[in-house]
């Protein structure tokens, strides 16, 4: 199988991204969607500049977006030639208030398996990419998993509370497992930075397709391990919400898997 060059892809996005994001970032201009999130201009403007450019380079994928209707990206997981599986803005509540924390991700998924994952973060200029079987990479350097340096205590952890069980919430409020706790606001972001070792365990009660697609086979590419908390894979090739819980570190994953309850 012959994928699309990573570069092309690189240059479409990135040129995407400073036309489109960076000039607008921080400019407050948002609207709410019907699930209460909300959405600004570049969330759109970028969907459609993105959906051209990369059906121009690759027609026989179909493209599925955030921004679309659900009916659209039905159809479009449909496709026999797989489609390509896109967040325009990921963190758009950071973006629009001036907070620098928001990527664009990339995922291409052929017969519902993950093939290639990329991830741009505008503002540090970090490209983030995966290739099944090929590895993961940051600005074109190899990431790989270093195993069992840290212990759960001296661990940092990234974790989206509101969205576990108040059961589970609770839990890691009181008992603390960890050193510390961070949450940035961008799911994209999140497994990035952890196939880049910036922390050390990750939990999230619930992500969109388009939130993990790319960046759990970046994770998993690196050398990591991931799991949703009904004990099965966070990428299922389904269109659904998954939780995640995943680490870099083997002895962590498995410490951390057991102590929130995942059999």
């Amino acid at each position: 199988m012959t994928l699309p060059d990573l570069k092309q892809l690189e240059a479409i996005v990135k040129t995407a991204a400073e036309e489109i994001l960076l000039p607008g970032f921080g400019k407050y201009d948002y609207t709410y969607k019907s699930d209460g999130s909300i959405i600004t201009p570049a969330d759109e403007a970028m969907q459609l500049r993105l959906a051209q450019k990369l059906t121009e380079a690759w027609p026989q994928y179909a493209i599925l977006g955030e921004e679309m209707g659900e009916a659209e990206q039905r159809k479009a997981m449909a496709s026999p030639g797989g489609y390509w599986c896109i967040d325009p803005l990921d963190g758009t509540n950071n973006y629009a208030t001036g907070m620098p924390f928001f990527a664009v991700s990339i995922a291409l998924i052929i017969d519902r398996k993950q093939e290639l994952g990329f991830i741009l973060d505008p503002m540090r200029d970090e490209v983030f990419t995966a290739i099944k079987g090929e590895g993961a990479a940051l600005n074109g350097e190899r990431l790989k998993a270093a195993q069992n340096k840290t212990e759960i205590k001296r661990a940092v952890a990234e974790i989206d509370m509101k969205r576990l069980s108040n059961e589970l919430a609770i839990r890691l409020v009181t008992e603390e497992p960890f050193s510390s706790q961070r949450n940035i606001g961008s799911s994209a972001l999140d497994w990035c930075w952890l196939a880049a070792s910036r922390y050390n365990v990750y939990l999230h009660g619930g992500q969109k397709l388009w939130d993990y697609a790319a960046g759990n086979l970046i994770v998993h590419e690196a050398g990591g391990q991931s799991i949703a908390l009904d004990g099965e894979p966070v990428f299922r090739g389904r269109y659904e919400d998954r939780s995640a819980l995943a680490s870099l570190d083997g002895a962590l994953f498995d410490y951390w898997k057991q102590w929130v309850g995942i059999k």
